[in-house]
């Protein structure tokens, strides 16, 4: 059975508002194209026989095939993209179906939350190019393929160096809506709008899976009162303080987003334990997933948010690129 490796390359990642309110590095088309080429060595040279790109309005898959000169085959997902969030979703489950032994995905949190929603046990190899970046990992192109091919061409290199990573449920009167990789929070604003969250003082709460000193953004808050790593099986729950509460709180600085650093009130904090449901007490308010308002909450609606330790399988690069090393070494 040939060795197939997906790969996805989110147009929009990286250049969101938060490039005109913070200090957030935009990352161009051509940027990401150039990494998927890497990335496709990577995989040719560990012996992967196709690479399946999604396709994209802005044509970044379309000039990566055109140009490769590798002896692997590279094509498109016979797809139609709409330039929505749906197409990392379908073209993720339209890999798994193929039998993809690995999904790399370029893009940021978001890019990586919405093809998890699709690629379900297919492990994921993230490369960081978007904004608030926990999840995916700021590695070379390269070296990404090489691993993600090393998963993919090896089952015990799949069980060696692919963990689970928990996530989180949003529920609305009793269904799954949606899901959050890193983080969920309640803000206080009534509509998605621009979607990005840069403002930490509309924030009511938020519950986390990842919580780690090295992070940026929404998740950077529960870092300061206690460290959650991404594949401990739990997660912590975050409720500000705001301008009026009498009651004490706790005072953190955070990186809340490229270049802007911002001292964030905290009324109380918690451990959330492997399928803990709690529910959301902000009626009018919107939840945004992994740093971006994707639900708008109506008076009467009914929320919960449950922390799911079945979450994306992800590769450990290092670990896989460790079993690479070994494994190109013996080939001299």
């Amino acid at each position: 059975m040939d060795a197939v490796v997906g790969i996805i390359a989110n147009p929009a990642a990286g250049k969101d508002i938060r490039r005109l309110v913070a200090q957030g590095r935009v990352v161009s088309n051509q940027e990401k194209a150039n990494t998927v080429k890497r990335v496709l060595a990577g995989l040719d040279a560990v012996g992967v026989d196709c690479a399946l790109l999604m396709p994209d309005l802005s044509g970044i898959a379309a000039s990566v095939i055109g140009d490769w000169r590798g002896g692997m085959r590279c094509e498109l997902v016979d797809y139609e993209p709409t330039g929505w969030q749906a197409d990392s979703t379908n073209c993720a489950e339209m890999m798994r179906a193929t039998g993809a032994g690995c999904i790399v995905t370029v893009g940021g949190d978001g890019t990586n939350r919405v093809v998890a929603k699709g690629a379900g046990d297919v492990p994921l190899a993230p490369v960081s190019t978007g904004t608030n970046n926990v999840f995916p990992r700021l590695i070379e192109g390269t070296l990404a393929g090489i691993a993600a091919g090393t998963v993919a061409t090896d089952p015990s290199a799949r069980s060696a160096a692919c963990r689970r990573a928990s996530r989180l449920d949003i529920s609305v009167n009793g269904q799954l809506r949606d899901i959050a990789l890193v983080d969920a929070a309640v803000s206080l604003h009534q509509m998605v709008g621009s979607r990005a969250i840069w403002d930490a003082g509309n924030l009511r709460q938020v519950w986390l899976t990842t919580a780690t000193a090295s992070a940026i953004g929404i998740s950077s808050i529960g870092s300061r009162l206690q460290e959650v790593g991404m594949f401990e099986q739990k997660g912590l729950q975050v409720e500000f303080a705001h301008a009026g509460d009498d009651d004490e709180c706790t005072v953190v600085r955070a990186p809340i987003a490229p270049g802007m650093v911002a001292e964030i009130r905290v009324a109380s904090w918690s451990e959330m334990r492997p399928g803990e449901s709690i529910q959301i007490d902000a009626p009018g308010c919107t939840i945004a997933l992994d740093g971006e308002r994707e639900i708008e909450l109506v008076r009467d609606a009914r929320a919960s948010v449950t922390l799911n330790p079945e979450g994306p399988t992800v590769v450990d690069f290092d670990a896989a690129l460790r079993i690479a090393a070994r494994r190109m070494g013996e080939t001299q």
